[in-house]
């Protein structure tokens, strides 16, 4: 069987230096293949299982009480209650918002309400569910303090009204 009876190989010029796992199509093409390597996520507060539950949680305060709540964690910089009512103001729908805003390295957490949010949730019932959460930090359970403070915020606002 000669090199004509399967088809042949098509020779494009510089194809001797493509990368290893490269090669040029018919079509001119260059196709190269990659090896797929599992991201590092060492450097992350949560497991995609933590992210979930957090997820769930954001979901269930939300479409049990009618308001949209949110998660920041992360530096909050120099001013952080400025820097926390500007994120809360660039949120869509920020009269009805709720933002749980945690920064671990500075040892901040704050909690800020649209007009609307706020007179379902009052600064008692943010305060509380801020106490709640710091108890679970102190002891290094990031994830619990952030599922317990969601938790009591919502409960605090109440259902959706209809």
């Amino acid at each position: 069987m000669g090199a004509s009876d399967h088809g042949h190989a098509l020779v494009h010029p510089g194809s001797d230096d493509l990368p290893l796992g490269s090669v040029v199509t018919a079509s001119g093409r260059v196709s190269t293949a990659e090896v797929f390597t599992e991201p590092d996520l060492s450097g992350l507060p949560f497991t995609p299982v933590q992210l979930s539950r957090l997820d769930e949680a954001l979901t269930l305060a939300s479409r049990d009480s009618g308001l949209r709540f949110s998660v920041f964690l992360g530096e909050l910089g120099g001013t952080p209650t400025d820097t926390v009512q500007r994120l809360h103001g660039q949120m869509e729908g920020s009269d009805e918002a709720v933002l749980v805003a945690v920064s671990p390295g500075q040892r901040v957490v704050e909690v800020v309400t649209g007009p609307e949010a706020r007179v379902r949730l009052p600064d008692r019932g943010a305060k509380l569910a801020v106490m709640s959460m710091v108890a679970f930090f102190k002891e290094g359970d990031l994830l619990g303090g952030l599922l317990s403070g969601l938790r009591m915020l919502a409960d605090q606002a109440g259902s959706r009204r209809r």
